[in-house]
């Protein structure tokens, strides 16, 4: 029971369910969504510290950085310009996410995947081809619209085709491919640092085609989940899928119980007015807060401008991009960790660890900048430089098991189907909003907090500690259709808004 201060909850009904090969390959196909992404994510940050691109684009920036001693450490890449080539993804994604909410419904998850495969294919054109900063920014507002709408599909997808008691471990596979995104364009950003000739750029920046393509074709083979046909009428598609994807004959039960949340769907006429009814504020404080929190563990921060914050750090330019690439690979291992550990210890468990973990590393990289690192001499010295990549590859790969996946995976279980789509929309775009925040501000913060930084991010991570421990209950394999029974009206806090909501309100509503 979710009772306490949430620490469990029982499961609910297991419906028959085998794992198929069928949901296995849509789950991979899919979740290539967040490769894209975390291309996306990890290629801006090694552009960024490319003197060619900068000479092109930012050429303020880069003559700051010809003169030696003529700028703080800390703000030799403070340029609103440099941050809006960041950050202006972000902004395209939170307004493209309120769209992908309609289509997400309407139209279904599998036709929202193509269009954001489009949306990447034709940004990535831009951005490799510009010729001017417009070019360029107009490019990222393409990739951003993409990320809305993949970002806004494909978790929904992925926990309504997966078995409830693995449905944690598929879902992840879409923070998975986020971190392989983000190695790869670490990799290639160093490789492409070595090409002569001013183009290595435009390699790192037009090999996000790879990525484009294979969500299109992604969403071109997968089959729609049955939630979403059923919810738009095609119930003997549905059932037939069903079938397929849960490889048995007997779907009876779960059929039965996806027709009634479909029944429950079509009585809201407005999704998002729905969301704040009292009954829905359960999950929509905790998917605004999670999604806050994921972005003020500081980790974007770091992935966005990783090569660029090694350098300020005084490593040289190879090198930060080297360690980019070991912070990159640690990412990697945690969303593998998360993989095999949120079906079986729980959400709860890793968020708490998480949080714990980046705040020990929040805090040792403060200590070690505030006494060694000088404003305009690099007088880290190599243990202390190799201590720093330490500490950030402890964070990243806390992350990686905790806060990454685990925010995108609550978000998208703990609606019902009458506001899941709405939900998952208000999912991507405070997440889409916050980030957009990080990365616009992010170089200036650290110029004017300096060392500061580390511990700013820090007095969040300790406060998102307390929030799991006394209000996110665990949602650990329970069908994603019973939530509101068996999760909220079970926890020690939420349940009065279920309860009270259900006094009020004539039968016929729905449970949600």
């Amino acid at each position: 029971m979710a009772g306490g201060f949430g620490v469990t909850s029982p499961g609910g009904e297991d419906f028959e369910a085998k794992i198929t090969p069928i949901v296995v390959i849509s789950c991979i196909l899919a979740a290539s969504g967040g490769l894209m992404f975390g291309y996306d994510i990890g290629i801006s940050g090694g552009v960024t510290s490319m003197p060619d691109f900068l000479k092109k684009f930012f050429p303020t920036v880069y003559k700051r950085q010809q003169v030696p001693g003529l700028n703080s450490n800390y703000c030799k890449y403070d340029n609103q310009y440099l941050q809006l080539f960041t950050s202006s993804l972000y902004l395209a994604a939170l307004t493209a996410s309120f769209f992908a909410s309609y289509t997400t419904r309407k139209l279904g998850r599998k036709l929202t995947m193509l269009v954001a495969g489009i949306f990447f294919c034709v940004g990535t054109i831009f951005n490799a081809a510009a010729q001017n900063l417009a070019m360029l920014i107009i490019g990222r507002l393409l990739l951003g619209c993409g990320v809305g709408f993949g970002n806004q599909a494909v978790p929904l997808f992925l926990s309504e085709v997966a078995p409830s008691r693995i449905r944690g471990s598929l879902n992840i596979l879409f923070q998975l491919n986020v971190t392989i995104g983000l190695l790869l364009a670490n990799v290639i950003n160093f490789g492409s640092s070595k090409v002569t000739g001013g183009w290595g750029w435009r390699l790192s920046l037009g090999l996000a085609a790879v990525p484009s393509v294979l969500l299109t074709i992604g969403a071109l083979v997968v089959v729609d989940t049955p939630n979403s046909l059923i919810e738009r009428g095609k119930l003997e598609q549905g059932k037939a899928v069903l079938k397929r994807i849960r490889g048995v004959q007997n779907v009876d039960p779960e059929f039965l119980e996806l027709l009634e949340a479909s029944r429950t769907a079509q009585e809201v006429k407005n999704p998002f007015r729905n969301l704040l009814k009292r009954k829905n504020r359960p999950q929509l404080i905790i998917t605004v807060f999670l999604q806050f929190f994921q972005q003020f563990t500081g980790i974007n921060a770091i992935n966005f401008y990783a090569p660029v914050l090694f350098q300020t750090l005084g490593f040289k330019s190879d090198a930060s991009l080297y360690s980019a690439v070991i912070t990159g690979s640690c990412m990697v291992v945690g969303a593998i960790i998360s993989i095999y550990l949120a079906d079986r210890a729980g959400r709860r468990v890793l968020l708490l660890e998480g949080a714990i973990q980046m705040l020990v590393s929040h805090v040792g990289v403060t200590i070690i900048l505030g006494l060694k690192l000088k404003e305009t001499t690099s007088s880290l010295d190599r243990g202390m430089a190799i201590l720093v990549v330490v500490l950030v590859c402890s964070f990243v790969g806390s992350f990686g098991w905790s806060w990454g996946p685990l925010a995108w995976l609550i978000a998208s279980e703990i609606f019902p189907l009458e506001t899941r789509s709405a939900g998952q929309s208000v999912t991507v775009g405070v997440n889409m909003f916050f980030t957009f925040f990080i990365a616009q501000a992010f170089l200036s913060m650290l110029c004017h907090l300096k060392f500061g930084i580390f511990l700013f991010f820090g007095v969040f991570v300790f406060i998102m500690f307390l929030f799991v421990l006394f209000l996110l209950p665990e949602t650990k394999g329970v069908p994603i259709e019973e939530m509101t029974d068996v999760v909220w009206r079970q926890h020690w806090f939420w349940r009065r808004f279920i309860e009270d909501d259900c006094d009020d309100e004539p039968k016929g509503e729905g449970y949600a």
